[in-house]
């Protein structure tokens, strides 16, 4: 560990000293280099609210997902609702962001991709994702662009509601999808078994 040199202002010395101290050494598995992980990708096109976005970025986390962000977003990256939604996941997360929907096209120009709207005909349990599937969701107040589905209308689904229904909440659709589309490959990648951690069992 390098120590920053004493200055001439002690308490500036020991603030630094105590910031060292609580900074945490680097992770020694990179998941971010996604060996073992499917690739899976959610396409949050403009978001708006950051505890949404927070809460997505921590299930793309968990499950290895990779997570888009379409510019213009609504909030900053470093917003402290995003950061404390996300945890302390987010060294997990593969995060990319693109400055519009054409230029993500055109990093992307085919994809198996799914764009996830209240007003597809099919359920998203009625079709087959594959490991490199995209599931595309829209801004809070507005969803996807009515442009963007009747381009790709085939490739449109939805999530069933009660009639009169507006939609749900941004963050349980997306986790809603992703664990179909994981579910249906298997759960690759993925721990499937848990333990408790007390001594003896549920039973005793």
């Amino acid at each position: 560990m390098i120590l920053p040199a004493v200055p001439e202002n002690l308490s500036i010395w020991i603030a630094g000293i105590a910031l060292i101290a609580e900074t945490k050494e680097p992770e020694t598995v990179n998941y971010r280099k996604r060996e073992f992980f499917m690739s899976l990708n959610i396409v949050l096109v403009e978001p708006e609210i950051p505890q949404n976005t927070g809460n997505i970025a921590r299930t793309c986390a968990v499950t290895g997902a990779v997570l888009h962000l379409v510019k213009p977003l609504g909030f900053s990256l470093e917003d402290r609702y995003l950061k404390r939604a996300g945890l302390d996941y987010w060294h997990f997360l593969d995060i990319r962001q693109h400055e519009s929907l054409d230029d993500f096209f055109r990093d992307y120009p085919t994809g198996d991709f799914y764009f996830c709207t209240t007003k597809g005909e099919r359920s998203y349990t009625e079709v087959s994702y594959t490991e490199n599937s995209f599931l595309f969701f829209g801004k809070e107040t507005a969803g996807l662009p009515e442009s963007l589905l009747a381009a790709n209308y085939d490739k449109a689904i939805r999530i069933p509601m009660i009639p009169g229904a507006r939609s749900l909440n941004l963050s349980n659709s997306v986790a809603i999808v992703l664990y179909e589309a994981m579910r249906q490959l298997d759960f690759t990648g993925l721990k499937r078994e848990g333990a408790l951690t007390g001594k003896g069992s549920i039973n005793s």
